[in-house]
């Protein structure tokens, strides 16, 4: 039994915040931000846009495209560290809302989280137990972003990505995987306070160990070492080479990073899709969001052999080798 992907759907906020948006906020430019980062502008989440809201959105589109009902669902999966709540899960919220009467759960890896979902998802397709399962990564980064901090302001966006994944006896689909992580050193990319370390109080509300901290030069280096040597794990389960690569859709982060990653792999400029200059890096949405204008562009066809990586807080790390066969894209 094979897990494929039958179904894709994105959503993201109505407001977008552009560089020269950011100029009048904090001390930088267009081109400082461009030079470093790729990024141009990013969606923000407006105030009733939630994670489960904006999750809701890509997961009934991903329903609508895969042809099934949301009473199909044997599993919802959603990927996120910004949920509406502490608890209950934002898989528990989308469940509910979207009409599905299956168990539902989040997974919380950063930037990886869901890849972690695809992962986790294609067990239970291969097994036989469940049919189709929806996978949703999404994040309201800009809730927890302080925009005084010129270094980490600039970085982030809202979004949400959705598929369903689905049992095939035919062969395609999720063909190799790796995923991973690190723990000798969450500081690297952590947010400080929320958590019962460090709970939210009336003293530390709307100030720095609220918000997301980053060593940035020590993920950079992470990040450059960890996405190249993944991908090669997620092929070689897949009997893949670099070189079987159709289309790579690395996690949409920094474009310096993901420039890094497919010298490694020798992959050309045609073989590698990248949007973070919209969007900015939507962590767990990322690559969804990412694969669905792929998709929209015309560059995923029946057949083509797709890469994707991403590296997160955690720090975490995973790829997928899939091979497509969704005859609708």
């Amino acid at each position: 039994m094979y897990s494929v992907i039958t179904g894709w759907g994105m959503a993201v906020p109505e407001k977008v915040l552009t560089n020269a948006d950011f100029e009048k906020m904090v001390d930088t430019t267009d081109e400082w931000i461009i030079s470093r980062t790729g990024i141009k502008e990013r969606h923000i989440a407006g105030p009733d846009e939630t994670p489960s809201t904006l999750g809701l959105q890509a997961g009934r589109m991903a329903l609508e495209k895969a042809g099934i009902t949301p009473q199909d669902l044997d599993l919802i999966i959603v990927a996120t560290v910004t949920g509406d709540y502490s608890f209950p899960s934002t898989a528990n919220l989308i469940q509910n809302q979207i009409g599905a009467a299956c168990p539902a759960f989040d997974i919380q890896a950063a930037c990886t989280g869901w890849i972690y979902g695809v992962i986790t998802a294609s067990q239970f397709l291969k097994t036989g137990a469940m049919k189709h399962i929806l996978i949703i990564g999404v994040e309201t980064l800009s809730k927890i972003t302080d925009f005084t901090d010129r270094a980490t302001c600039v970085l982030f966006g809202d979004g949400a990505g959705a598929v369903v994944l689905s049992a095939s006896k035919t062969k395609g689909g999720v063909l190799g995987w790796t995923f991973g992580s690190d723990g000798s050193d969450p500081e690297r990319l952590y947010r400080p306070a929320g958590g019962s370390r460090c709970p939210i109080t009336p003293e530390n509300v709307g100030k720095s160990e609220t918000f997301i901290h980053m060593n940035g030069s020590e993920v950079f280096k992470f990040a450059t070492r960890k996405m190249g040597v993944a991908v090669e794990e997620a092929l070689q389960k897949a009997e893949l080479t670099p070189h079987d690569i159709d289309l790579f859709i690395p996690h949409q982060a920094n474009l310096r990073i993901i420039d890094a990653a497919s010298r490694r792999l020798e992959l050309p400029p045609e073989k590698v899709f990248v949007n973070v200059e919209k969007y900015g890096n939507t962590s767990a949405a990322s690559i969804p969001i990412a694969l669905c204008e792929a998709i929209a562009s015309g560059r995923v066809r029946q057949g083509n052999k797709i890469a994707v990586v991403a590296f997160g807080g955690g720090l975490t790390w995973g790829a997928l080798a899939i091979e497509w066969t969704a005859k609708h894209s």
